[in-house]
């Protein structure tokens, strides 16, 4: 009895066996067949699972910037046009290979015969192209020289004028927050109507966010009722109305804390974010937004990820002091020596999480400026003098200087208690939506 009931439980377990073995060679045999009428095959090359078997294709050779490779190229590369397949030794025209470099897959199109073999060539990438909230945009992958300016030979006012080196478009930035994309140079696709006025693009934020300067009021109207649409009043010297208004940094200067966005009496930044006293100038700013965009507040972040940073720490060498003894110098200063602009605002005090401000030296510099060397050709020159929130150095006599643009385009320094021209920064929300090109006859307009 107890032989006749082991057999019967060998019994089951060899058919339990036989169905299983039967249930996963059916399955093969139908994804097999799947795959192979499939008519688009994503494949990633260096990262997760190969969804596909050597027998149904196999990539016979790569080349990178002209040189055979065993492996697929991780970074900046795209694929060739000189890429191709055969089926059966014959080139197929009709297979499309494409390959993204961001996440480094390959797509064949279509994919339908077995024995597909690839030849892949890659190059490396000049540019590639990321989704933004003002679409896709194509950002350059090299790395401008920032001790010079962003143009080369070029005739202004009848004048031929030489200067820099030609980096023209959008770049990219990687900060301790994130990647941010900055326009540079002589830039035409970064025009944006918002709140009926027009501004310039300056950069996307680490977060998303849009930094804009203000550049004129969308239209004017003139004595017969006439209304013009006004261009950004790029290298145009003869009117003002891309700054809001003229104004000094601060009416007092004889002392160095005045070089604050705001300040506190004997020291080099006020103890908390946002805290001490307001500056001329940010009480100008505040007045302005609130006659002007108050009603647009909630499309308008707080200085983005990035904030405004009037950045007051000390260059490499130099001591802050609040009595009149000797000249020293901030960091800006340094580097706009060196050439070697930063995004970070290394401290916290600095940082101003307001919803508006000035463009800093180092945004001025990213976009094309180098120290005092004229540039008349990025989108920053507007022919007039206008401030930015970044301190430029205390003088022995105690008297406070912050960097400003001059009307020739460079990078220099002013008194606080100067007039110059205010041109307001913004940022606008990612929660925003963006149409347009860019350009000033179809410049990006927020809805």
């Amino acid at each position: 009895m107890k032989f006749e009931v082991l057999k019967k439980s060998h019994l089951k377990r060899n058919i339990i066996i036989g169905v299983v073995v039967v249930a996963i060679i059916s399955a093969l045999i139908l994804n097999f067949t799947r795959a192979k009428y499939r008519t688009t095959q994503s494949i990633p090359l260096v990262n997760g699972t190969i969804n596909y078997s050597l027998a149904d294709l196999n990539i016979v050779a790569i080349t990178v910037d002209g040189e055979p490779s065993d492996t697929i190229p991780t970074g900046n590369y795209e694929l060739t046009e000189d890429s191709y397949c055969t089926v059966k030794g014959e080139e197929d025209s009709n297979i499309t290979l494409n390959y993204d470099m961001n996440t480094q897959h390959l797509t064949i199109t279509p994919f339908t015969t077995k024995g597909t073999k690839c030849y892949l060539d890659f190059v490396t990438a000049t540019t590639k192209k990321v989704d933004t909230i003002l679409g896709t945009i194509e950002v350059n992958l090299d790395t401008p020289d920032f001790s010079k300016t962003s143009c080369t030979s070029k005739t202004y006012n009848g004048t031929a004028r030489t200067c820099g080196e030609e980096t023209v478009g959008i770049y990219e930035e990687t900060t301790s927050k994130g990647t941010t994309y900055y326009y540079r140079g002589d830039v035409e696709n970064n025009y944006l109507v918002f709140a009926n006025k027009y501004w310039r693009i300056i950069r996307i934020n680490e977060d998303g966010t849009v930094r804009i300067i203000y550049s004129g009021e969308k239209s004017e109207v003139d004595a017969a009722g006439k209304e013009t649409i006004l261009a950004n009043g790029y290298n145009d010297r003869s009117t003002d109305y891309t700054q809001t208004q003229t104004s000094a940094f601060n009416s007092s200067s004889n002392l160095s804390y005045y070089v604050g966005y705001t300040y506190q009496t004997n020291a080099q930044r006020p103890s908390s974010q946002n805290g001490g006293t307001a500056s001329t100038i940010k009480g100008i700013l505040d007045t302005w937004y609130s006659n002007n965009l108050q009603s647009y507040d909630n499309k308008i972040a707080s200085g983005g990820s990035a904030g405004f940073c009037n950045d007051r720490e000390m260059a490499s060498g130099y001591s802050w002091s609040s009595e009149p003894s000797s000249t020293f110098y901030y960091a800006a200063y340094e580097r706009r020596s060196n050439g070697t602009p930063s995004y970070e605002c290394s401290n916290t005090n600095d940082l101003y999480t307001t919803k508006i401000g000035l463009i800093t030296a180092d945004e001025v510099m990213y976009a094309g400026a180098a120290g005092t060397t004229t540039n008349y050709g990025y989108y920053l020159y507007t022919g007039n003098y206008y401030w930015t929130m970044s301190p430029y150095y205390t003088y022995s006599s105690g008297d406070a200087f912050v960097f400003a643009v001059y009307s020739a385009g460079q990078l220099d320094n002013f008194g606080v208690d100067r007039t110059l021209g205010v041109r307001p920064v913004i940022c606008l929300t990612t929660n925003n939506t963006i149409t347009g090109s860019g350009t000033i006859s179809d410049p990006y307009v927020v809805s």
